[in-house]
């Protein structure tokens, strides 16, 4: 696929990732992921939206309430996504939802490959991103969580770190 209509792709992605997490906040585990002593996920449970690390495996769930949390698994299981990227935007105002898309978009691109280990082009992933909404950024969210997953829709199993896949 080449670089114009992957590019082009991403609102379409963007709406197939919002559906996805969606459903997050219902999810609603009675339990807490498990991490281990290096910060991995090693028990399946739920995890904080906003505490997502970079290397978090994680699957979708369908509800229509905003998102508070995710069904964390190992990344050894089968899993929806991977988290390869959190970091805060330096801006000193809300650009409005299609910048703020854009924003987030173009620097989970710049981080890909470092995480990836392949270049965004040759790659079987695509990337999708939670940034601020005007109502979060109000209260003072500026964390933008970058995120893989399998372009064809197949669940991932182990880490994508460095798989150049």
């Amino acid at each position: 696929m080449d670089a114009l209509s992957r590019q082009g792709d991403k609102m379409k992605n963007w709406a197939v990732y919002l559906a996805a997490i969606a459903g997050f906040a219902i999810y609603g585990a009675s339990t807490t992921a498990d991490r281990d002593e290096s910060g991995a996920i090693v028990g399946e449970g739920s995890v904080d939206a906003f505490s997502l690390r970079v290397g978090d495996c994680f699957n979708s769930a369908s509800s229509d309430t905003e998102v508070s949390s995710v069904p964390g698994v190992p990344c050894s299981d089968l899993h929806d996504y991977e988290t390869y990227a959190v970091f805060d935007v330096n801006i000193d105002e809300y650009p409005g939802d299609d910048a703020m898309l854009d924003l987030a978009f173009e620097s989970c691109m710049e981080r890909f490959t470092a995480y990836v280990g392949a270049d965004y082009q040759s790659s079987t992933l695509e990337v999708t991103s939670m940034y601020p909404s005007p109502e979060s950024w109000r209260q003072d969210d500026r964390e933008v969580l970058c995120a893989v997953y399998d372009m064809n829709g197949e669940q991932l199993v182990g880490s994508t770190k460095g798989s150049g896949i």
